[in-house]
């Protein structure tokens, strides 16, 4: 969106530029030469449209990064805001990493203030419907287009395994900066997970070196050399996964940069993951700054609770009886 200064003056320059390019053949060429050379400068090399099925073989996904399908449905979204409602009570929430923002949609439907932001300049000019204008362009890299403290709630959902290891400190102080209260992330990681089940390296390292991995026993941390991951059809490191570390080093990194882990609050919600099919892929690290209490357990009553599965179809999931055993094993009896 233009910035509200230069939005009266749109217009009449979107109708000069047309007058121009229909009288002259030479300057409709150039202006769509320009066009096409900004759109790729403004693109992402890797999270362009691809990467979200656009153009795509809809099969391919286990042989290249990117979604087999995307929307809500797949991306698992009402269950990542239905998590974040059930557990936190907080107004203001941002998705780190939030593609085309449907975690963004269901949040606001759940009532929250919620914004999302990537990366990827597709994803924020192709939003969700309910996530129209929340959606801002933001590099976890850089500095985010956030005050410091904007946000009681912070989600960083897959996202932090796409930056490499020598990056993970700095950006995980900027989410410490936007983050008033909490941060809930999932991470593909490994290892064993003292508040739930643990981790594998299976699609995680080279399928020739996963036995090598596992033979390392449970003090390995990690992360794994970036000649060791996983591998696409394409050579490149499946779904741009970039740092695969143990859970023993992620909660490590989320210390330094000021963060609590919240244990209690893991396992909570750990037998939804298993409810909804979710604990074989969503690594869970639930984190608060210092000064934030711990979320208090039962903020929504049995009907509440009931009326949002409903609403979101979490009530139709089939759990896997494999997550929920694991989950059963993991958590104190």
């Amino acid at each position: 969106m233009a910035p509200k200064a230069l939005q009266p003056l749109l217009p009449r320059v979107r109708a000069g530029l047309r007058r121009l390019a229909r009288r002259r053949p030479a300057a409709r060429r150039l202006m769509v030469v320009a066009a096409k050379e900004l759109a790729r400068a403004l693109d992402d090399d890797v999270y362009s449209s691809s990467y979200f099925g656009a153009g795509r073989d809809p099969l391919d996904r286990m042989g290249l990064s990117g979604y087999e399908r995307y929307d809500r449905d797949t991306s698992n979204a009402n269950a990542a805001a239905y998590m974040v409602w059930k557990n936190f009570d907080v107004r203001t929430t941002l998705d780190v990493g939030c593609a085309t923002g449907f975690v963004v949609e269901g949040l606001s439907e759940l009532g929250m203030d919620a914004t999302g932001t990537d990366v990827s300049q597709y994803a924020i000019e192709h939003p969700a419907l309910g996530a129209q204008g929340r959606l801002v362009w933001g590099d976890l890299t850089d500095r985010l287009p956030f005050k410091t403290g904007q946000f009681d709630l912070v989600t960083a959902l897959e996202t932090l395994e796409h930056l490499p290891p020598n990056v993970v400190p700095a950006a995980l102080a900027e989410l410490r900066r936007v983050t008033r209260r909490y941060l809930v992330c999932t991470i593909p990681s490994f290892g064993p997970n003292e508040h739930g089940p643990g981790g594998w390296f299976n699609v995680k390292v080279r399928g020739e070196l996963q036995a090598d991995y596992e033979a390392k026993g449970p003090e390995y941390d990690g992360p794994v050399p970036y000649d060791d991951l996983f591998r696409d059809e394409q050579g490149e490191p499946i779904e741009g996964h970039l740092t695969i570390a143990s859970f023993r080093w992620w909660t490590r990194q989320f210390e330094a940069a000021g963060f609590v882990r919240c244990g209690e609050v893991e396992r909570r919600i750990h037998p939804d993951l298993a409810r909804f099919g979710l604990t074989k892929y969503w690594n869970l690290y639930v984190l608060r700054t210092p000064d934030a209490p711990v979320p208090a357990p039962a903020l929504r009553s049995p009907d509440e609770v009931a009326d949002v599965e409903r609403r979101f179809s979490l009530d139709t999931r089939q759990p896997d009886p494999e997550d929920v055993r694991r989950v059963e094993e993991s958590l104190p009896s």
